[in-house]
C-alpha cells in the first residue's frame, strides 16, 4: 500500500502551459479581501475578443413563477440548421459568488459549437449579496423558462441538457435532481465540470491539493462563507439536497452524466465520489480525471492544448447525448 507522499511524488505535474498562465495571473484571495477583489481577479482571466468564434448571440431577461428577472445569454451554433436543435442550459462557475455571463462567454460558445446546440447561459444571483438558495431559485426558473420556450428559440424541448463548471456544476446537478423530482423538465444529460456535489471536505484530494492553484483553502472558505453562511460542513450528510445533491434519498432516474475532474484540484474526489454514487444507482456516468489539469481547466482551454483536449472529451459526450443515432 502506497502512502500519500509516494502518490504525490509519482503523479504527473501540472500542464506547463496552464502553470505559466496561472503564475502570471494568480487567482488567490481571502475572505478579508472582499468579494469585489475576487470578482476582479476572475474577470482578468479571459481570452481576448479576437479569439472568440462568431455566432448569433442574444441577451434576454427570463423567469418562471415568482422569479421573473433572470438575465440569460442565448447562443446559436454556427451551423446551417436553425430549428429543432438541442438546448444546453449552462451555469457558470465561481463559487456561487463571482463570475458572470462575460467571464464564461468563451465557455458558452465552446459548448454551443462542441455540442451543436443552442446554449442558454444563466446569470443567476450571486452571494454574498444573495446567499443560498437565491442562485438555485434563479437556476430553476431559467430551466423552466427554457423548457417552455424551447420551440420559440429554435430548440427541441425533448433534448435539453444542463451543464456547468465548479459551482455551475453544482447547480447543474441540483437542477437534474429537481427536474426528476418535479416530473420535468425532462433532461437527457448532465455535464458536470469539477463540481462540488458531495460537500465532504475530508476527502483525500482536499489534503493532497491544499496548495493547488485557483482553488485553495482560503478561496474555498471565502466561497462557502459568502454562499452558505452559518452552514455546518462538519456533517456533509446533513446538507440540503439543493446544496449537496449527493444527499438525495435516491439517485436512480437521474439523466446520464459526464463528470470531468482534475488531478490537481481539491474537488477531484468530490466529483469522483458522485460518479461512484450515480453508477451504483444505475445512472450511466462517465468520469474523466485529467492527470495534469487544475480546477477551472475548461475556462483555460484556449491557453492549453491539453486543457482543450480535456474539454473536447466532455463536449463530445454532451454532443452524443443530444444527437442520438448520429455518427460523429
Amino acid at each position: 500500500m502506497t502512502d500519500m507522499a509516494d502518490t504525490l511524488s509519482t503523479r504527473p505535474g501540472i500542464d506547463p502551459a496552464l502553470k505559466a498562465l496561472l503564475d502570471l495571473v494568480p487567482m488567490k484571495f481571502t475572505i478579508d479581501d472582499g468579494v469585489e477583489v475576487a470578482r476582479e481577479k476572475f474577470r482578468a482571466v479571459k481570452p481576448p475578443p479576437e479569439m472568440l468564434p462568431p455566432m448569433r448571440i442574444e441577451d434576454r431577461t427570463v423567469g418562471h413563477g415568482s422569479v421573473t428577472d433572470v438575465p440569460v445569454r442565448v447562443y446559436w451554433p454556427p451551423i446551417d440548421r436553425h430549428d429543432g436543435l438541442p438546448i444546453v442550459v449552462f451555469y457558470h462557475g465561481g463559487g456561487w459568488s463571482i463570475g458572470d455571463l462575460d467571464t464564461h462567454d468563451h465557455v458558452a460558445r465552446a459548448h454551443a459549437i462542441g455540442a451543436e446546440a443552442i446554449v442558454v447561459s444563466v446569470d443567476y444571483r450571486l452571494a454574498p449579496e444573495h446567499p443560498f438558495p437565491a442562485g438555485v431559485d434563479d437556476a430553476w426558473a431559467a430551466l423552466r423558462w427554457v423548457a417552455e420556450h424551447a420551440v420559440e428559440l429554435g430548440g427541441d424541448p425533448t433534448r435539453i441538457a444542463v451543464a456547468g463548471d465548479s459551482a455551475g456544476g453544482n447547480l447543474s446537478a441540483v437542477m437534474a435532481l429537481r427536474a426528476r423530482d418535479a416530473g420535468g423538465p425532462p433532461l437527457v444529460f448532465q455535464l458536470l465540470w469539477y463540481p462540488c456535489v458531495v460537500g465532504d471536505m475530508t476527502l483525500p484530494s482536499f489534503v493532497e491539493n491544499a496548495d493547488a492553484p485557483i482553488l485553495d483553502p482560503d478561496v474555498i472558505a471565502a466561497f462557502l462563507t459568502w454562499y452558505a453562511p452559518g452552514t455546518n460542513l462538519d456533517d456533509p450528510r446533513s446538507l440540503p439536497t439543493d446544496f449537496a445533491p449527493a444527499n438525495a434519498e435516491k439517485l436512480a432516474g437521474l439523466p446520464p452524466a459526464f463528470i470531468g475532474t482534475a488531478e490537481h484540484d481539491p474537488l477531484r474526489d468530490d466529483g469522483g465520489r458522485y460518479a461512484e454514487m450515480l453508477s451504483a444507482a444505475g445512472v450511466p456516468v462517465q468520469l474523466s480525471n485529467e492527470p495534469t489539469m487544475v480546477h477551472g481547466y475548461v475556462s483555460l482551454a484556449l491557453a492549453s492544448p491539453v486543457a482543450a483536449a480535456a474539454t473536447d472529451s466532455g463536449l463530445a459526450a454532451l454532443k452524443a447525448a443530444l444527437h442520438p443515432g448520429v455518427v460523429a
